[in-house]
């Protein structure tokens, strides 16, 4: 009896082995699109958490190369990463388009605009008029605020366009070099606002719904969604329960956020600002985390292609899918 019970034990255990043998975590690399900030929140969030560890997955969260967060992803050596509809515009128009797709938006609505020092007229696009603004000296941007000063009464061709890439919204206008500049609110804007600076701003989407695009958003290499569609969806889940609790949670997303980027520790008060004014954008009106709108989509890009911004037209349906978000 002894002898039988010895040889079923020892059969239960190698039958056992393969079941029991912990399974490997699937490896995925996230490359961001800048150094990290609030935007990154939820990313963070779900690293710190657990979440993406519970889904099966190792996530390696790297910076992004010089050639942006687009081509590391295209290439395939990371296989998430953080980008923007109006830059991916070029990447997807004519035969020969960029192997991504976005398959989640990180906030429901373009928060960006103009701001300007407060009483100085340019709390309305007309009031741009004669005034110095801060220029990237880019095509979109240039049209954009053309359509919005001529939806106001203005004239955009009298703007004094001030070829700068301001990193310092608040010492740019304190110091007058530059009396407006395009923002997003989420971190420049409130960065005014932490500084004690009195601003006036204008939002593109209250103006022109068109301009509410999404901006930023998570973006995958095509051939290995096709190939890995289960773990895709695992990790875009995960990120949905990162950004969802950054949402109900700001105080407490926002240390993790500065744990694992203590460089903004120093800066912590804007840090809490801002994760206060995101916690609302993140889900917004949408019924879930990281949904996109295919008629908000497709209306930016159908912009772009009438006002011939793109050297070739655009698929205004294209860039984009719902399928990896969680039900």
């Amino acid at each position: 009896m002894k002898k039988l019970i010895s040889i079923l034990l020892a059969l239960a255990i190698i039958l056992c082995l393969p079941a029991c043998k912990k399974k490997e975590p699937n490896k995925i690399t996230v490359v961001l699109d800048w150094t990290p900030n609030t935007n990154h929140t939820g990313i963070f969030v779900a690293q710190a958490k657990g979440y993406f560890e519970e889904a099966g997955l190792s996530v390696e969260i790297v910076q992004p190369p010089e050639g942006g967060a687009e081509t590391l992803v295209a290439s395939g050596k990371a296989q998430f990463g953080v980008s923007f509809q109006d830059s991916l515009a070029p990447a997807f128009a004519g035969d020969d388009a960029m192997p991504v797709t976005a398959v989640a938006a990180v906030i429901q609505h373009n928060t960006s605009g103009i701001i300007s020092r407060k009483g100085e007229g340019m709390d309305r696009p007309k009031g741009l008029e004669g005034k110095k603004y801060a220029t990237w000296d880019l095509d979109v941007e240039k049209e954009t605020i053309r359509d919005v000063m001529k939806a106001d009464g203005g004239n955009f061709d009298l703007v004094e366009l001030i070829p700068s890439t301001v990193t310092d919204e608040v010492s740019a206008l304190k110091s007058g070099s530059v009396d407006a500049i395009w923002i997003f609110y989420g971190w420049a804007g409130v960065a005014c606002q932490t500084a004690g600076l009195e601003t006036d701003y204008f939002e593109f989407a209250d103006i022109n719904p068109v301009f509410d695009y999404y901006t930023p958003v998570i973006i995958g290499n095509n051939n290995w969604l096709k190939e890995n569609p289960e773990t895709a969806k695992a990790f875009v889940a995960a990120l949905s329960k990162g950004y969802t609790y950054a949402s109900e949670n700001p105080k407490d997303a926002a240390d993790i956020l500065m744990n694992a980027a203590p460089e903004l520790k120093s800066n912590s008060e804007l840090v809490y600002a801002s994760q206060e004014y995101l916690a609302s954008e993140y889900i917004s009106d949408a019924s879930k985390w990281g949904e996109f709108d295919p008629e908000r989509w497709a209306a930016f890009y159908n912009w772009l292609n009438e006002k011939n911004l793109l050297e070739e037209k655009i698929n205004p349906d294209f860039g984009y899918t719902n399928d990896y978000l969680p039900e």
